[in-house]
This record gives C-alpha cells, sequence and structure tokens, in this order.
C-alpha cells in the first residue's frame, strides 16, 4: 500500500470530515472528529489493511499520517 492509499483508508475512518482534508502532514489529531473511538478504528483498520499489531502508545507516538505510515512500514 502507497502512502497515497494509506491516507484515503486513515480518512475513510472519519465520519464526518470530508476526505480532502486529509494530508500525509497533517498533523490528524487537530481534526475535531479525533477521538478515542476513532483511535481504535485506526489501529483495527491497520490489522485488517496491513496484518500488523499497533498498540495505543504507538498511535500517540505519531503525529502525522506519513509518520503512522512509516511506523507501520518498519514493523
Amino acid at each position: 500500500m502507497t502512502l497515497d492509499e494509506f491516507v484515503t483508508c486513515f480518512a475513510e475512518q472519519f465520519e464526518d470530515t470530508p476526505m480532502e482534508t486529509f494530508t500525509a502532514d497533517g498533523d490528524f489529531r487537530d481534526n475535531d472528529e479525533w477521538g478515542s473511538l476513532t483511535g481504535l478504528s485506526i489501529i483495527a483498520m491497520i490489522d485488517d489493511e496491513f496484518d500488523k499489531t499497533i498498540t495505543g502508545a504507538d498511535l500517540r507516538s505519531c503525529k502525522t499520517i506519513r509518520a503512522l505510515y512509516e511506523l507501520i512500514q518498519s514493523k
């Protein structure tokens, strides 16, 4: 999966935020819709799409979608 595809999958976890507002280098926590349930959705998406497990601490350590993508690639 490319970074652009990952950004799209990431954005799909947000119900009310337009997809075009997401960029690889934007701070996803600045999104009004960001919360613990969205975080769990992201963790589940990564498990489904990448067959890799990340923790809440892993997710909290990443500020941007790119950083999260690179973390996943390194596992």
